[in-house]
């Protein structure tokens, strides 16, 4: 049954079930909720197709595997809004490792090229501060971070 008025759905070239063990093994409340393959004559492509559709904080994602026809850029990203810096580390690590990218201001790209921003919570608290002191020193050492550092923005 679908809960959700819109859902993501992720295309990549090839493999839905390494990608959905992938961001299940990141995001530890995920779920695999179906897993599906279509044939050459089911699908109308050469290849075939897979889906699968995961749960992942609370969010249901679609993926496509269909094919490389299309690639992940920035036009599509996702923030995690992460607790504190412990967190903010475990899903900066997770992310950029075993053929991630860093980027700056606390975004990375995960293997399949996917765009995250990781940002403690904090953050937003800093930068929508009413002591502007506060609010410049947050915003001017974000520009400066890759992985944002809670204890160099404060």
């Amino acid at each position: 049954m679908i809960t959700q008025k819109i859902t993501p759905y992720l295309w990549v070239g090839k493999d839905a079930k390494a990608v959905a063990d992938y961001y299940l093994s990141i995001f530890k409340d995920g779920k695999l909720k179906d897993f599906r393959t279509f044939n050459n004559d089911e699908s109308g492509n050469d290849a075939g197709i897979e889906t699968a559709i995961i749960e992942i904080a609370g969010m249901e994602f679609s993926i496509l595997a269909a094919g490389p026809l299309f690639k992940f850029n920035e036009a599509v990203s996702f923030v995690i809004n992460t607790k504190d810096q412990t967190e903010t580390d475990y899903y900066w690590e997770a992310l950029t490792r075993n053929g991630g990218e860093e980027g700056s201001c606390g975004w990375c790209k995960d293997k399949y090229g996917l765009s995250w921003q990781v940002v403690p919570t904090e953050y937003f608290e800093l930068i929508h501060s009413d002591d502007p002191a506060v609010r410049e020193k947050a915003m001017k050492n974000t520009l400066t971070q890759k992985k944002l550092l809670l204890s160099e923005l404060k």
